[in-house]
């Protein structure tokens, strides 16, 4: 397997985009992970341009308040709105994805008040409408639907990759899971275990890297050399990108974190 390493713009200093793709691309990454919202759109023209001058786009990364599990039907139409402009843009810009959780920071049945205001009955129906739906716009376009399991503090709904997979096989073909392995290391009983099984589905769409501390890869206590053998022996060829808090300065800490997944 070649290792394709991506790195989400936000952890890359820099004034624009094609700077922050010029540092990346020095510190021996092969692609940025973009991150947007509902003004996305705004940003096409210079992406083009950064495009046309050498820059590699790996996926999109929402980033919004708005989520397609929400409680709120107002909320989750526009959390469909705002996939649908990324889905476009990503299919526009030719990458291979657009990472959504199904929610963040709304509940968790581990904190206070413990008790959601909907079952898991109605969450699964609201997630498969709204992936089916979004699985239509992503064809239409040309690229997938990257739903990403949370831990159990971020989320309710969805915290394993094999929970991912059965709603991403409900969804349709353009809807795939993200696996990241700081969330893994959390919900996983055997980490590489399931993402091999999530591997074996047709079913893995992208991977995000984080150690088990949040920071970068190396910082923390998780097998990155048996996570990417693994992926390597599953004949993964989509980006593996960098999502964490970087602990040091910026330049040196990406610099360093993509020798060590190199090495």
């Amino acid at each position: 397997m070649t290792l394709n390493l991506s790195i989400q713009e936000n952890l890359v200093p820099g004034q624009d985009i094609s700077e922050k793709w010029s540092l990346a691309r020095d510190a021996g990454f092969d692609a940025l992970e973009l991150r947007g919202g509902a003004d996305f759109s705004d940003r096409l023209l210079q992406l083009r341009k950064a495009q046309q001058e050498g820059a590699v786009f790996s996926s999109i990364c929402i980033e919004s308040d708005r989520f397609i599990g929400a409680f709120d039907p107002e909320r989750r139409r526009e959390a469909r709105g705002i996939m649908t402009g990324l889905l476009r843009a990503a299919g526009m810009l030719g990458l291979a994805g657009v990472v959504t959780p199904a929610a963040w920071g709304m509940h968790s049945n581990r904190l206070p008040p413990f008790t959601p205001p909907r079952s898991p009955e109605e969450d699964r129906s609201v997630l498969i409408e709204e992936l089916a739906a979004l699985g239509a716009v992503a064809a239409e376009a040309g690229t997938l639907v990257l739903l990403e399991p949370l831990n159990r503090y971020e989320d309710h709904m969805v915290n394993t990759l094999e929970r991912g997979a059965e709603l991403a096989r409900e969804a349709g073909d353009h809807v795939k899971v993200l696996a990241d392995s700081y969330h893994m290391n959390i919900e996983e009983t055997s980490p590489l275990d399931a993402l091999r099984e999530l591997a074996q589905s047709g079913k893995l769409g992208h991977v995000h890297l984080s150690d088990s501390n949040r920071h970068q890869p190396g910082a923390g206590h998780i097998d990155f050399r048996a996570m990417l053998k693994l992926l390597a022996d599953c004949g993964y060829s989509g980006h593996c990108a960098i999502e964490c808090r970087l602990k040091g300065e910026p330049l040196a800490a990406i610099s360093e974190t993509a020798r060590f997944l190199r090495g």
